[in-house]
């Protein structure tokens, strides 16, 4: 009787650069071959890839830490993370009648926010950040990663991902046409205010799909994708320069100082605390307690 072929977990991936060093092994020799046995990969936008959990299109995916569901199971212990700086989420506020000295006073008086809806997660950070610190509702208008038509539209921007790293290398430009703005880091106001890091994503599983792999191996083989990644990050930089308009050196730090790839327990309890925040700010059902594969 002939044996059936393994079934392959198909993957949900974010085509950015802050994912790169995760996705190392799937996309270079030698695991790439051996990967591709087991994981079937098509790329998606974050705020997409959980939808596709949910609705049986994918089995496992990076996924932002505002959509994970009961019913989805986090795997140790790779994460999207920052312990301070980010800069790949930006808030870009034009200044009216403050300086850029007085932030709480900037924040209080927006209104308006021209926001990248690309990421669940920033976009609540955002409103958090609004509604439990700044005790403000603005509201956030849909638009694309455009800075400065965001700011012609409204009193902030929201750029999230590789526009918001750009914008900064445009700084100059953007605030010649639309005057002189306020750069806020996203992550710096969460960990400032909570003393926790700031938690993009993490990579999530349908329990039910692991028929032909073990949770040990999908975990290992996660892992194992990270630390090689992160153990090339010359050649990431060599890659990635020719595919965003931000310099080498900007790359080179931003994998190496602005993001943090590892769901250490105090990447856990930023998790638990954001989920309660959304949650109490009616931004996000609850999730009462984390789920681990």
């Amino acid at each position: 009787m002939p044996h059936s072929t393994p079934s392959r977990l198909r993957v949900a991936a974010i085509d950015f650069l802050n994912p790169a060093p995760l996705m190392w092994d799937f996309d270079h020799p030698p695991l790439a071959s051996a990967l591709a046995a087991r994981y079937q990969l098509h790329s998606t936008q974050p705020s997409l890839c959980a939808d596709e959990l949910l609705s049986n299109r994918a089995d496992l995916g990076l996924i932002p830490i505002a959509s994970l569901t009961p019913e989805l199971a986090i795997v140790s212990d790779c994460a999207i993370a920052s312990l301070d700086r980010v800069r790949s989420i930006q808030l870009i506020i034009k200044l009216k009648n403050s300086s850029r000295d007085d932030i709480e006073r900037t924040l209080a008086a927006v209104r308006t926010i021209a926001a990248d809806t690309a990421s669940r997660s920033s976009l609540a950070y955002a409103q958090i950040l609004f509604r439990k610190y700044i005790a403000t509702d603005p509201a956030f208008l849909p638009a694309s990663a455009d800075p400065i038509g965001m700011l012609q539209q409204a009193d902030a921007a929201l750029l999230i991902g590789d526009p918001a790293l750009v914008a900064q290398e445009s700084r100059t430009r953007i605030e010649a046409t639309v005057g002189p703005c306020l750069w806020l880091d996203l992550a710096h106001q969460w960990t400032s205010r909570t003393h926790l890091p700031w938690v993009a994503a993490v990579w999530a599983v349908r329990p039910q799909a692991l028929t032909d792999i073990t949770p040990a191996q999908l975990t290992q083989d996660l892992q194992l994708s990270r630390d090689h990644g992160l153990a090339h990050i010359d050649s990431l930089v060599e890659e990635w320069t020719p595919r965003i308009a931000i310099l080498p050196t900007t790359i080179r730090n931003y994998l190496t100082q602005n993001i943090h790839y590892t769901l250490s327990p105090a990447c856990i309890d930023a998790i638990a605390l954001f989920r309660r925040y959304a949650a109490e700010a009616n931004l996000l059902p609850p999730l009462p307690t984390l789920r681990f594969l």
